[in-house]
């Protein structure tokens, strides 16, 4: 039976002097959290997760010097919707009903209001709860009579957004900002109505392209990501000014540097490499802008500021021109986003709070995306539940010095909806390919007569490519039998069994 140890649960970092495990933390005493969640970037796309990084990123190297860097980091999947709902709910996504794939910018919602949410837990603490950005968690568009964007009535509100999921208020696109129709929602209301419909082919343009939709006439693209910082920098003041001492969660899901990949000046050529380098550049300059309104606002000391992305790089970013530079967005792991392999999830991920923690470390504690809601659970002295962060480990130990957080296996998940599990070095994936993108594909790797499974040592193998599963079917039964158990536990952390939204099937399709 498992037994809460209060220890384990109690924050003891200096930002609180004392805290029980029955109460939450003053709403005085708690600091800000800001939570920046950049969209298909690699962790060979910044120099503090890359030393060998060819892409200039001064502003995240210095909050790396002053935070902490994980080097084990991994979102709970390869690609957008599932490690959103991840990172919210600190559940691993394929327990949802979403198996596999991205929701679309017409999709209903996913999350539903009774599931708990980082917003959900904060709010419970005093916080004042924004999401800024790209949604991608699906909002009910109210419906005509078609089935896509041609059935949106625009003249009726949006429901069940970002506002049903424990934010107070949001101002959002509803996908990928490749995805209509593009316009602006502020918790429910648009700002503009489509007058028209805008889009840019491959053809016309390979790095920027975007899909045909309606647009509102206050929705520029190319302007989308410093219009969100810019709304996340006045939404920042505000809450430093406001009267309510109540501190504030900031949610902001840039659409950067996924497509359309649309550098502006002084950004654009200025990599010498590619449009997509100068957007990793450019998302650099408005995270140096994010931090220099903290500190005007006088809330540096006391704001915990997290920097990750949803998932590996995109193929869009032409990896045969960065290479030409001796860039690699994988930083020499292999395979991208969609992938089953390191490339598709194991992502940069950057910690900093000034007053709550020594900064200029690294850490290899193994790492999801999940696990942001245990962390918060801790940091406002709360107690955990059944249900609620699932699959989620406080890296509070880490905070304080310790190497580890208590997470020994890590889920991940790809496009294709295939699973692997990890255990130490040894890593199992349940797929004969890559399970996305890469080569080779599912359908490839069938053909070719490759096992159903592959396992890693990524100890000796940090390309994965030296596949053991003939030689240890020993280690194979034993990480089988762990995936087996946290499915059917409806968790991966100590508690009770819950269940999970679906049957989850994990096992690879018979040839």
């Amino acid at each position: 039976m498992f037994r809460f140890h209060p220890r384990s649960y109690i924050l003891t970092l200096t930002f609180i002097a004392c805290v029980t495990t029955t109460m939450p933390a003053r709403a005085d005493q708690a600091p800000n959290v800001i939570y920046v969640l950049a969209d298909d970037l690699g962790i060979g796309d910044v120099s503090p997760t890359n030393p060998d990084c060819k892409i200039k990123t001064p502003y995240l190297q210095k909050m790396a010097d002053e935070g902490i860097t994980f080097l084990d980091a991994h979102s709970p999947s390869a690609v957008c919707t599932p490690t959103r709902y991840g990172v919210l709910t600190g559940r691993y996504n394929w327990r949802s009903r979403l198996a596999k794939g991205v929701l679309r910018g017409t999709s209903e919602h996913l999350i539903p209001a009774d599931r708990p949410t980082v917003a959900h837990l904060l709010k419970k603490a005093g916080y004042h709860t924004q999401m800024i950005g790209k949604w991608h968690l699906g909002w009910d568009w109210g419906k005509g009579t078609k089935d896509d964007w041609e059935g949106i009535d625009f003249t009726k509100p949006v429901k069940n957004g970002p506002n049903i999921n424990g934010f107070d208020g949001y101002y959002a696109h509803c996908g990928s900002l490749d995805m209509a129709p593009y316009v602006w929602v502020d918790t429910g209301r648009y700002t503009a109505v489509p007058v028209r419909e805008e889009g840019v082919t491959k053809q016309q343009d390979p790095y920027g392209w975007y899909r045909k939709g309606p647009i509102s006439p206050d929705f520029s693209i190319p302007d989308v990501l410093p219009h969100l910082f810019n709304k996340a920098v006045t939404h920042v003041k505000s809450q430093a000014s406001s009267k309510d001492g109540r501190p504030f969660f900031l949610y902001l899901a840039l659409p950067a540097p996924h497509t359309p990949i649309v550098p502006v000046p002084p950004f654009k050529d200025a990599s010498d490499m590619n449009p997509y380098a100068d957007f990793v550049m450019q998302v650099d300059h408005h995270m140096g802008e994010l931090f220099s309104a903290v500190k005007e606002a006088g809330i540096d000391d006391n704001t915990l500021i997290f920097f990750t992305s949803d998932n590996g790089c995109s193929p869009e970013a032409n990896f045969k021109a960065l290479k030409e530079h001796e860039h690699h967005p994988s930083a020499g792991y292999r395979g991208h986003k969609a992938d089953i392999y390191e490339g598709g999830h194991r992502v940069p991920f950057i910690v900093r709070w000034p007053g709550g923690f020594k900064g200029g470390r690294k850490s290899d504690a193994v790492t999801c995306l999940t696990d942001l809601y245990a962390t918060l659970r801790d940091v406002t002295g709360q107690l955990p539940k059944d249900t609620g962060g699932e699959d989620s480990f406080s890296l509070v130990p880490v905070f304080k010095g310790e190497t580890t957080s208590g997470r020994k296996t890590l889920v991940s998940h790809s496009i294709g909806g295939s699973f692997s599990i990890r255990e130490g070095d040894w890593k199992l994936c349940l797929c004969a390919g890559s399970g996305g993108w890469s080569a080779p594909r599912e359908p490839e790797a069938k053909k070719k007569g490759l096992p159903p499974m592959q396992l890693f040592n990524l100890k000796t193998d940090r390309g994965e490519r030296n596949n053991l599963i003939a030689a240890h079917p020993e280690k194979v039964e034993q990480l089988l039998n762990q995936l087996k158990h946290e499915v059917g536990q409806g968790r991966c952390t100590p508690g009770n069994r819950v269940p999970n939204d679906r049957e989850i099937t994990f096992l690879p399709e018979a040839k």
